[in-house]
C-alpha cells in the first residue's frame, strides 16, 4: 500500500462516517436485474497480460447480450491507483456516484477499504445466485483475504498458488529449496532473477522466502508487532543480501512485471522463474511466448496460496451491474472459460462437484496444459500472511536495495 494511500486511510478512519450508500439487494435478484439494464459498469482491473484482457472482453461480451450491462475495463498497472481514486472521493464526500464500480482487489489492498467501510454493503457475495457453487470448505481462502474474512464485501473470482518454471532443455533438475536454489546460483550465477517490490509477484517471492526462513511462522498470522519486527525479518534479509550478489544482473536491477520475467526465461537469460498461476505456464505455451520445454515445480515444504476477488466500492455508481457482472464471472460458464489455459488458465473457485452434469463435463474436458501439474502434485499450500507483513517486508525492501 503506498504511504500516501495509507495516510489518506487513517485520515478517513478518523471521520464519524455517513450511512453506506443505499444500493440494490442482491436477494431480491429480479430487481437487480432490472435496475442493472442500461447500467455502465467500470470496471477497474489490471491490465498487464493480453490474455486476462481478452478474457475481460469476452465477459463484457457477454454481459451486454446476456443482460443489458456494458462492462468497461478500466485498465490499471496497479490497484493500488483505484484504491486511491475511491479514498479521493471519500475525502471530497462524494459519497454517490462514483468513478469505480468493480475492482479487482485482495490482500493488502481489501484490507485497507475494509477497516475505512470503503466497500459495499457486507454480505452481498454470498447472496449471489451463483454463490451456491463456491467451495467454500475445499478452498477456505475464498472467505478469508490475507487473513482478514471477507465477510462478503467481496466475490471469489479465482485462485492462485505460488508454482515455479524452468526449461527442462536447460535445467532438468531444478532446486526444490530456497537453499538449494542459492547453491545452484553459486554455480550458475545470474540464473534467476525475481520482480522489483512493490509489484505484487515480487512481494509474494519475498513472502515465500519469509514463510520458510521465520522462526515462529505462526506468527504471520497475526498483524506485524513492530517490537519484535526487525528480529522476524532479520532470516529473510539475510537470505536476500547473500541470494542478490547472484541474481540477474548481480541484484543491482529487477524486472518489473511477471511478462518482464516470463521474458528473460524465454530469451536464456535465465534459468528459474515463477508465475503465481498454475496454469499461466501452459497458456504462456499456448499463446507462443515460451518454448512447449518449459515445466513447473514447487518447493520442498509448500507454496504461497490465496484467492483473489471483486469487489464493489460503498459509492460506486452502477452497483446494480456490478452485482450482475460478479455474478456471471462466479457462473460455471465463465469460469471453465478463465480455467482453461487457452483463454487464462486460472483456477476456479467453484466445487465442481456441486454443478449439473453438463457443467461438470465442461470442466472435466478442460486440458491444463502440459507445463500444468496435477493437483495432487502441486503440494501444501503456506496460507498468505496477515496484510500488514506486505506491506512492511515491502517497505523494508525498498530501504534496503531500492537505492542501489
Amino acid at each position: 500500500m503506498h504511504k500516501k494511500i495509507a495516510v489518506a486511510l487513517a485520515a478517513i478512519a478518523l471521520l464519524v462516517l455517513p450511512a453506506r450508500a443505499e444500493g440494490p439487494d442482491a436477494a431480491d435478484w429480479r430487481a437487480v436485474l432490472e435496475d442493472a439494464k442500461g447500467e455502465t459498469v467500470y470496471f477497474h482491473a489490471w491490465g498487464g497480460e493480453p490474455r486476462i484482457n481478452a478474457y475481460i472482453e469476452w465477459a463484457s461480451d457477454m454481459i451486454a447480450a446476456k443482460y443489458g450491462v456494458r462492462l468497461e475495463h478500466v485498465k490499471l498497472d496497479d490497484t493500488a491507483h483505484a484504491v486511491s481514486r475511491i479514498v479521493a472521493e471519500k475525502a471530497a464526500g462524494k459519497d454517490h456516484g462514483g468513478r469505480v464500480d468493480l475492482v479487482w482487489i485482495n490482500g493488502e489492498n481489501f484490507a485497507a477499504l475494509k477497516n475505512a467501510d470503503l466497500l459495499y454493503s457486507p454480505g452481498w457475495a454470498e447472496k449471489l445466485p451463483n454463490w451456491k457453487y463456491v467451495d467454500v470448505e475445499g478452498k477456505p481462502a475464498v472467505v478469508t483475504d490475507f487473513t482478514v474474512p471477507t465477510e462478503g464485501l467481496e466475490s471469489p473470482w479465482g485462485m492462485a498458488k505460488l508454482v515455479f518454471v524452468h526449461d527442462s532443455a536447460r535445467l532438468a533438475h531444478p532446486p526444490k529449496t530456497l537453499d538449494g536454489l542459492y547453491d545452484y546460483l553459486l554455480e550458475h550465477p545470474g540464473r534467476f532473477a525475481y520482480p522489483q517490490p512493490p509489484n505484487f509477484h515480487g512481494s509474494t517471492f519475498l513472502k515465500q522466502v519469509l514463510a520458510s526462513v521465520i522462526v515462529d511462522p505462526a506468527k504471520l498470522q497475526r498483524p506485524v508487532d513492530e517490537a519484535t519486527f526487525g528480529q522476524d525479518v532479520a532470516p529473510l534479509f539475510a537470505y536476500l543480501d547473500k541470494l542478490h550478489p547472484k541474481l540477474w544482473r548481480e541484484g543491482r536491477a529487477f524486472p518489473q512485471s511477471a511478462a518482464d520475467l516470463r521474458r528473460l526465461l524465454a530469451d536464456g537469460e535465465i534459468d528459474i522463474s515463477f508465475t503465481f498461476n498454475p496454469s499461466g505456464t501452459s497458456a504462456a505455451i499456448e499463446a507462443g511466448e515460451l518454448p512447449d520445454t518449459v515445466r513447473t515445480f514447487v518447493l520442498d515444504g509448500g507454496t504461497i496460496g490465496n484467492a483473489h476477488f471483486l469487489a464493489i466500492p460503498y459509492n460506486a455508481n452502477a452497483k446494480a451491474g456490478a452485482l450482475v457482472a460478479a455474478n456471471f464471472l462466479l457462473s460455471p460458464e465463465a469460469q471453465a472459460k478463465k480455467q482453461d489455459p487457452h483463454n487464462w488458465g486460472d483456477p476456479t473457485v467453484l466445487d465442481v462437484n456441486k454443478l449439473s452434469d453438463d457443467e461438470r463435463a465442461i470442466f472435466d474436458e478442460i486440458d491444463l496444459g502440459v507445463a500444468t501439474l496435477p493437483p495432487e502434485d502441486l503440494g501444501p499450500v503456506i496460507p498468505e500472511p496477515h496484510a500488514s507483513w506486505m506491506t512492511r517486508i515491502e517497505e523494508e525492501w525498498i530501504a534496503r536495495y531500492a537505492a542501489q
